[in-house]
């Protein structure tokens, strides 16, 4: 039998046609909800009285914060989390909510996600210094989020795919010791009366007057690049935390910024960035390449559209120049949830031609995308194996 009974599918009716004047009323709060989305995707020429509060209202917010404020509370209090966040998303865009973020009254009722943190940093430089307090405590609070979610599989995937390739039986100190293996190698100690294993055999992880790898981060500041810049700060910040691998991190617009001093903490590296301007991919490329220290033991990870506001011809040699040294250079469009935004096609192609195929990698992928390139796998199979599109001609 259908779950979804006469009751429910009128309700719903009602729910798409509003307060028609009939004796089948919409209930206080099925009101309150189409009161919430009429206020952002009503046409504002028909005034309805479906406050619950017994308030009229016209379609749209206005510009009372205090009223935009309730609407944030009204949305929370009818609709999931998701919904919400796609709400808040269209009002930004349809009603510029952008200049209501400046205060913190505003930021306390929204509901925090990745879009709202690339919001709130391209407007940080526009905050009195109330508010940006304001946004670096819900700014914080997406990135711890996403830091839990997503630190362990980073560490993980990089620490696995590094250390299967260093290993010794001599470990130097308590925390080089790899206890999952040498557990496994001195099962045969296990002494029943102390309900323990005595190991006979300790194996480690090898220790290095250096790392073993070398991991750029180069990532295009545009506007369109918002959440890639906020899950790279994340995934460099981890990165940074490995002591298996040196990793550096630089931004780019029009001039190169590099916040590699600010990896302990993601959310300083999010508030140094300037979302937003032009584009001089060029200029990103050689400063990245005069950081190659190791060309065989460097990988080179830049997100980007690859719209170049510079000289085309230039940006390509100097990927070809990448390339040939030995760099692995791993291009991606997107590094966020969205898939790949606008891009330049006749780039992404001219990338693969050179050897390195340019896709969209979501957040839940890119440590296992790391993982292969450690491991120097080819990355195109390795995209294609899981249904990822690399982008060529079209």
């Amino acid at each position: 039998m259908n779950t979804v009974n006469e009751t429910q599918r009128a309700r719903r009716w009602r729910l798409i046609l509003g307060n028609t004047g009939n004796a089948d009323k919409l209930s206080p709060e099925d009101a309150g909800m189409d009161a919430a989305l009429a206020a952002l995707y009503g046409d504002g020429e028909e005034e309805r009285n479906l406050d619950a509060r017994g308030a009229s209202r016209r379609g749209g917010l206005g510009a009372s914060t205090p009223k935009v404020t309730r609407w944030l509370g009204d949305i929370r209090q009818y609709f999931p989390s998701p919904v919400v966040q796609l709400l808040q998303k269209d009002a930004y865009e349809r009603l510029n909510l952008q200049q209501m973020l400046m205060e913190p009254e505003m930021l306390q009722a929204v509901e925090a996600d990745v879009h709202l943190v690339g919001t709130l940093i391209s407007l940080n430089r526009l905050m009195p210094a109330r508010t940006r307090e304001t946004a670096r405590l819900v700014v914080r609070k997406v990135v711890d989020d996403l830091e839990q979610r997503l630190a362990q599989k980073m560490q993980q995937a990089i620490t696995g795919s590094l250390n299967r390739a260093s290993r010794t039986r001599r470990p130097r100190r308590v925390s080089d010791v790899d206890w999952g293996r040498t557990i496994r190698a001195n099962l045969q100690h296990y002494q029943a009366e102390h309900r323990t294993i005595v190991p006979q055999n300790l194996i480690g992880y090898g220790r290095h007057r250096q790392s073993l790898k070398d991991i750029i981060l180069c990532i295009d500041q545009s506007g369109s690049m918002a959440s890639s810049v906020v899950y790279a700060s994340i995934f460099g910040a981890v990165m940074a935390s490995i002591r298996a691998v040196s990793t550096q991190l630089v931004v780019f617009d029009t001039s190169v910024v590099d916040l590699t001093p600010m990896l302990d903490d993601p959310v300083d590296v999010l508030f140094a960035t300037q979302l937003g301007g032009g584009t001089d991919i060029t200029q990103a490329l050689s400063y990245c390449q005069g950081l190659v220290r190791r060309p065989e033991d460097t990988i080179l990870v830049f997100i980007s559209d690859l719209i170049e506001g510079g000289n085309s011809e230039a940006m390509l040699r100097r990927v070809a120049s990448i390339i040939g040294s030995g760099v692995q250079m791993v291009t991606l469009l997107a590094l966020s949830d969205e898939g790949a935004p606008c891009y330049d096609p006749r780039h992404a192609a001219c990338f693969a031609e050179l050897g390195s195929p340019a896709f969209a990698c979501t957040p839940e992928l890119f440590p296992e995308l790391m993982a292969a390139v450690l491991n120097k796998q080819d990355v195109g199979e390795w995209a294609a194996q899981r249904g990822i599109v690399t982008r060529g001609g079209r």
